[in-house]
């Protein structure tokens, strides 16, 4: 994998990018649409390419794990053939979902035992396991196995926390240095940094991550319940140490300012479910705010969703007609919104990639910020 940096902001530290891939570019600021199965709920994968623009999606290591399983994985070639998507793909290594699994897991030094949430029958992940799982997958970008810690969390339990992580990074390592792709591309391990809300330990987890010279680097932990001062304090502490030379990921991350503001913080890539689940409940983003499609107010209104121009469907479909299949439950409801939703967040990393080349994005930034949280 290679990373180019094409542009800074003058007046922060956004930037645009090229990251090359065996599997195609990714231009940055980038948002990943999420893919936890294989599938980005309710949209086709020529529509992700061709309407969204989507240039990588996510999959998500647990789950394909256990449904549909490795082996049948490994026979249809990989992830990319088994969905038929021959474009970039990046799988985190289920340590998030180990996280989320609170009340069915148990960390040891040596690893993760956890209970699977559709039978109930155990399993246990190491960090060379979780590296063999992605070998098999066969994502163009895989994570290193860590412990995500919740917020608010104890000082003491966060930095016993990181130094875990960092113990079973230095395993990931040394498993995917010993092993080889099972297809015929390159894959890339992003390590992860640590450390919950406290300075000191990002600026150690940081640090200590860069160590291991990888292909790029991640940022976890965060977009877990904390302030949103909180996330770009960290944020901002752990870009200044990561090489400016590497693609820098934000795990889970998130609305549309928050992915504004991070971007001017230095971050290269996003992921985050909110833009097609909060679809599927009638909500969305728009470059004038949120609207929530399921409102009285909606239905008469025959102007396209959103007035700029930033989604595939403004020129299709009216907000007054995408209300009425909402309150029918029709299936193209969740479908056409998921799809706005999605290209509004790829429209919103385009239009801030063409600022940081003009020279203007701070100040384009401090006025979308503004708009972005309304509710229209």
């Amino acid at each position: 994998m290679k990373f180019t940096l094409k542009h800074k902001d003058s007046k922060s530290n956004a930037r645009a990018g090229i990251v090359e891939t065996d599997h195609g570019k990714i231009e940055t600021p980038i948002f990943m649409p999420v893919g936890t199965s294989g599938s980005v709920k309710g949209v086709h994968q020529h529509e992700l390419e061709n309407d969204t623009k989507a240039q990588i999606i996510l999959g998500n290591t647990y789950h394909l794990y256990l449904r549909p399983g490795l082996e049948i994985i490994k026979n249809a070639g990989g992830l990319h053939k088994f969905i038929g998507w021959e474009k970039p793909l990046l799988t985190d290594s289920g340590g998030y979902q180990v996280y989320s699994l609170s009340n069915n897991r148990k960390i040891t030094e040596k690893g993760v035992e956890f209970q699977s949430h559709i039978d109930g029958s155990k399993h246990f992940f190491t960090p060379e396991y979780a590296i063999d799982v992605q070998r098999t997958i066969g994502a163009d970008i895989i994570m290193a196995f860590d412990e995500c810690t919740p917020y608010p969390c104890e000082y003491d339990y966060a930095k016993s926390s990181m130094h875990l992580t960092h113990r079973w990074l230095k395993r990931c390592c040394e498993r995917f240095k010993i092993t080889q792709e099972k297809y015929n591309y390159k894959q890339s391990l992003f390590p992860i940094v640590q450390g919950s809300v406290y300075k000191d330990l990002r600026k150690q987890s940081a640090e200590q991550i860069i160590e291991f010279e990888q292909d790029g680097y991640a940022i976890g932990g965060l977009s877990v319940g904390e302030p949103h001062h909180l996330m770009y304090e960290m944020t901002d502490i752990v870009t200044n140490i990561l090489p400016e030379d590497k693609p820098r990921y934000l795990m889970g991350v998130g609305t549309p300012s928050n992915l504004l503001e991070n971007i001017a913080l230095g971050i290269d890539m996003f992921d985050c479910v909110m833009p097609s689940r909060n679809a599927r409940n009638g909500m969305l983003f728009t470059s004038e705010g949120t609207i929530n499609i399921k409102n009285q107010k909606w239905k008469n209104d025959f102007s396209a969703i959103d007035s700029n121009g930033t989604s595939y469907v403004d020129n299709k479909y009216s907000k007054a007609y995408l209300r009425h299949l909402f309150s029918n439950n029709e299936l193209l409801a969740k479908q056409i919104a998921t799809l706005h939703n999605i290209r509004f967040y790829l429209w919103l990393m385009e239009e801030s990639r063409k600022h940081i080349q003009a020279g203007d994005f701070t100040k384009w930034k401090n006025q979308m910020v503004k708009k972005l949280d309304k509710r229209l």
